[in-house]
């Protein structure tokens, strides 16, 4: 099962409500050393913008697997503004505003920032 694949499994889970954040680190935890239910505690608080409107839990999700997997500080703030130019803005309150008047329903909104987070991580993974 690649990553995509992963993240729709664990936002379509019934049973467990997995965030943002978490949904974007768990794919990874091979690559980050960690089994997926350190993942899954690591990234715990910080979904919905680290419970309080902040910096959107996918991206923070994604800063974790970079940090974990040695990239820069350069590789981090590359995917910043990518995520950024794509989206508006960084932060989960701006990120859901947009959705709003846009008529797009959260669920639907959150799993394409996750979506987009893995799909920037893995191709920063690729380059060297």
């Amino acid at each position: 099962m690649d990553k995509i694949q992963q993240v729709h499994a664990l936002r379509g889970d019934p049973d467990v409500h997995y965030n943002c954040c978490q949904t974007v680190l768990i794919p990874f935890a091979p690559e980050c050393g960690l089994d997926r239910g350190k993942a899954g505690a690591l990234g715990a608080h910080f979904g919905g913008g680290m419970r309080h409107g902040g910096t959107c839990g996918a991206v923070t999700g994604a800063l974790m697997v970079l940090g974990m997997a040695g990239k820069d500080e350069s590789t981090a703030k590359a995917f910043m503004k990518a995520f950024r130019d794509k989206n508006g803005c960084l932060e989960c309150a701006g990120l859901l505003k947009k959705a709003v008047e846009c008529g797009e329903d959260r669920k639907c909104h959150c799993d394409r920032m996750v979506i987009e987070a893995v799909e920037l991580v893995e191709e920063a993974l690729r380059e060297r």
